[in-house]
C-alpha cells in the first residue's frame, strides 16, 4: 500500500513539470493579399447616389472577426432581406460563403487571376441548393475604386443559367 501511495505522490509531484513542456509554436500562415484587402474595408458602407455621393441607405457593415482569420459582411442590416457573407482562407484560397435570404449558402472561391483592383468570386458549391435548378448567387466581383468607394456586381443563376433580373450592381461609399 505504501508503494501505491508513494507512486501516486510522485506522479502528482512530476505532473506539473511535464505540463510545462510546450509544443513548438505553429508558424502563422503567410497573409493572403485578398483577405488583407477585405479587412481594410471594415466599417459601414452606404449606397451611392447617381453622382457617387453617399446616401443614408446602409447596405453593408463589414467587420474583422475570429482573431483576424475571417471577415464578416452583413448586407442590408436590420432589413427583411438581411444576409451575411463570410470571407476566409482555405489553404491558399480565399473563400466566400454567402448566407442568402433565399435560404441557401453558395460558396465561392476567389479567382487568382482577378485584376489587381478586383476580387472575382466564382461558384464552388454550396448547401441547400441544386445549382442546375435553384436560384442562387453564382459569382460576384468586388471592385476597389479607392479606400472609400467600392462596387459589387453579382450574378444570380436559376435553371442552370444566369438570371439578369437578380443581384446586379451596387456602388458603395464608406460612411465617415
Amino acid at each position: 500500500m505504501k508503494r501505491f501511495w508513494l507512486g501516486g505522490l510522485m506522479l502528482v509531484a512530476f505532473a506539473p513539470a511535464r505540463g510545462e513542456e510546450k509544443p513548438a509554436p505553429t508558424p502563422a500562415p503567410a497573409p493572403h493579399a485578398g483577405l488583407e484587402r477585405l479587412k481594410k474595408l471594415a466599417g459601414t458602407w452606404v449606397a451611392a447616389d447617381k453622382d457617387g455621393k453617399p446616401t443614408d441607405q446602409v447596405v453593408s457593415v463589414i467587420k474583422v472577426t475570429a482573431a483576424g482569420s475571417a471577415v464578416q459582411e452583413t448586407l442590408f442590416p436590420g432589413q427583411p432581406q438581411e444576409m451575411v457573407s463570410i470571407y476566409h482562407r482555405d489553404g491558399a484560397d480565399l473563400i466566400m460563403t454567402h448566407y442568402c435570404a433565399l435560404g441557401n449558402q453558395p460558396r465561392m472561391k476567389a479567382d487568382p487571376k482577378s485584376p489587381p483592383n478586383q476580387i472575382r468570386f466564382l461558384f464552388a458549391g454550396g448547401t441547400n441548393l441544386d445549382p442546375a435548378k435553384d436560384m442562387h448567387m453564382h459569382e460576384g466581383t468586388l471592385t476597389f475604386v479607392d479606400d472609400d468607394h467600392i462596387e459589387f456586381s453579382g450574378v444570380a443563376w436559376a435553371g442552370g443559367k444566369p438570371v439578369e433580373t437578380q443581384c446586379g450592381q451596387m456602388k458603395l461609399v464608406r460612411r465617415k
